[in-house]
């Protein structure tokens, strides 16, 4: 991620630049290279707030359920590697949860428990 600098042409002959900068060379304008993905997200979301919605419903309720419920503000863990282990450690213990309030406990271990014929 980098910022690239713009100096400014128009500011040369621009009868407002005492106003807008002190600047000799006019006023820089500062961009992330990649600055127009943030501003396409932007519009999307203000053109549809009603997603916006839909995702707090939807996605941010796990993330809640993990940090607050299940104690996991923080890792325990350093390093990217350590990280990721416990972030999927917690995430399949939020989706085992899941299931048993959903099907049961009785109804997951007979589905785990189906035999299964193997084609050779």
């Amino acid at each position: 991620m980098r910022n690239y600098e713009l100096p400014s042409r128009v500011c040369r002959n621009c009868e407002l630049k005492t106003q807008c900068t002190d600047a000799a060379r006019g006023r820089r304008i500062r961009r992330w290279e990649d600055e127009h993905l943030l501003e396409e997200m932007r519009d999307r979301v203000k053109a549809n707030p009603q997603k916006m919605k839909q995702r707090r419903e939807m996605v941010e309720h796990p993330f809640g359920t993990l940090k607050r419920g299940m104690n996991q503000g923080y890792f325990l863990c350093r390093g990217l590697t350590k990280v990721r282990g416990e972030m999927s450690l917690s995430i399949l213990s939020y989706n085992l949860k899941r299931v048993f309030n959903i099907l049961g406990v009785e109804a997951m271990i007979a589905g785990l428990t189906v035999k299964r014929t193997v084609k050779e």
